[in-house]
């Protein structure tokens, strides 16, 4: 699979010239948080309102108020940048997505471009955030980021020099979706032997189906016979309750594989990790010590970390590449750490 870093825009703007503001949209699946971006490194928050998920001619009409309702924030040629919950293929512009059904098919940055009469570029969530971080958070700085999402699911994305990096078919940083490095683990002098479980995906043993919260309750029910919940599974582990803290032990050990994998890989120095698990710091402080211990690089600095910008990731990461598509963006003195 060929993959290459974003290209920069071949027209530059005029030395000396002001960025144009960007609007931003954040689209989940029950709300879409609007915003501008008057300048690179800056965001003003202006409304919340609910996604017209399910209704395509609603959502573009939506759209278009919010962005009449706050034209004095922009100008007629301002761009609207998008973040989705859902993929975009790069090489057809085309959407999909479970939460918002009604984007779906539709090849949305040129359809809501002609019914907006502006620009539109759109990239998913977990893509935004990874730029967001990479630009305005713990990975401005570093020349190669890898940011891991850890919700319900695992997901992730991978940003170059501050640039996002687009992969065949949008699918670039998923590692959620690699199988399970080794599935035996020693713990305690036993050898425990995991499932491969079954992926959404149609594959089988993929790390989204034991990496995220789903999977902690999953692999817990699996090793005591047990529903619990993954919050309360990880405040026990916490509190050194001796099923939560086996389960734990095992997550890590099957986690820390394949995301150091990612790291040698990509030649990451920073891993920024967002989603629901990223709010619960012991576990991610547990999740960089184990995979330090499986790379072939050193680091004086904290790798696997929480992101910085996870309740403004969507908004600021979109407010980037709608500021990096008119060629503009914010100065960052990019290492190779």
């Amino acid at each position: 699979m060929s993959i290459a870093a974003t290209p920069r825009t071949t027209g530059q703007p005029a030395i000396g010239s002001p960025a144009k503001p960007v609007f931003c949209v954040d689209i989940g699946g029950s709300f879409m948080k609007f915003a501008v971006s008057p300048a690179p490194g800056a965001l003003v928050p202006l409304e919340k309102v609910a996604t017209p998920a399910a209704n395509w001619n609603d959502l573009a009409a939506s759209l278009a108020t919010l962005i009449e309702r706050n034209a004095q924030a922009g100008d007629p040629a301002s761009p609207l940048a998008l973040s989705i919950a859902g993929l975009i293929d790069p090489r057809t512009g085309v959407a999909t997505s479970a939460n918002i059904p009604c984007i779906t098919g539709r090849r949305i940055g040129d359809e809501l471009s002609g019914i907006l009469g502006r620009p539109v570029l759109a990239a998913n969530d977990a893509d935004c955030l990874t730029l967001a971080e990479a630009n305005e958070g713990v990975g401005r700085g570093h020349a190669v980021v890898f940011c891991a999402i850890m919700g319900t699911g695992i997901g992730g994305g991978l940003a170059i020099d501050g640039r996002l990096v687009r992969g065949a078919g949008g699918v670039t940083g998923e590692w959620g979706h690699g199988p399970i490095l080794n599935t035996s683990v020693e713990l305690d002098g036993e050898t425990l032997h995991i499932p491969r479980f079954s992926c959404g995906c149609g594959q089988s043993g993929c790390v989204d189906t034991i990496g995220g919260a789903r999977g902690i309750e999953r692999l817990h029910h699996f090793l005591h016979g047990c529903e619990e919940t993954s919050y309360r599974i990880l405040e026990d582990w916490q509190a050194d309750e001796a099923k939560a803290a086996r389960t734990v032990a095992v997550y890590l050990e099957l986690i820390a594989d394949p995301l150091a994998l990612s790291v040698n890989v990509t030649g990451a120095s920073i891993v920024p990790v967002g989603g629901g698990l990223a709010s619960v710091t012991p576990l991610i402080d547990a999740l960089d010590r184990a995979v330090r211990k499986r790379i072939l690089n050193r680091f004086d600095h904290p790798l696997v970390t929480p992101a910085l910008r996870q309740e403004d990731g969507g908004l600021v990461g979109a407010a980037v590449l709608g500021h990096q598509s008119a060629g503009y963006g914010r100065e960052s003195a990019v290492q190779g750490h």
